[in-house]
């Protein structure tokens, strides 16, 4: 399973999202600090969610890093977030 595909399962099973999407955008950052070959090193996470609903942008990016925790210590170098609740 692919680093992308365990995010989307972790993610999919504690949010229940309305909507999710996950780009590896790991080819864009060839050559910077922290991409390595075969990517899965940075990416990007859109997310619609009611469980964002009511809570502030701060504590709705804590929870989704809880989530990843593994993948962060395990070789992804960046996390790009976009979190919303469904009524945003």
């Amino acid at each position: 399973m692919t680093v992308r595909e365990t995010m989307m399962q972790k993610l999919t099973a504690a949010l229940a999202p309305a909507e999710i999407e996950i780009f590896d955008e790991s080819a864009r950052h060839a050559g910077h600090s922290g991409a390595r070959p075969g990517g899965e090193t940075h990416f990007r996470v859109h997310v619609t969610a009611a469980t964002f609903s009511g809570k502030p942008r701060a504590e709705r990016q804590r929870l989704v890093h809880r989530l990843l925790a593994e993948e962060l210590q395990g070789g992804v170098h960046a996390l790009s977030l976009q979190l919303r609740a469904p009524d945003e």
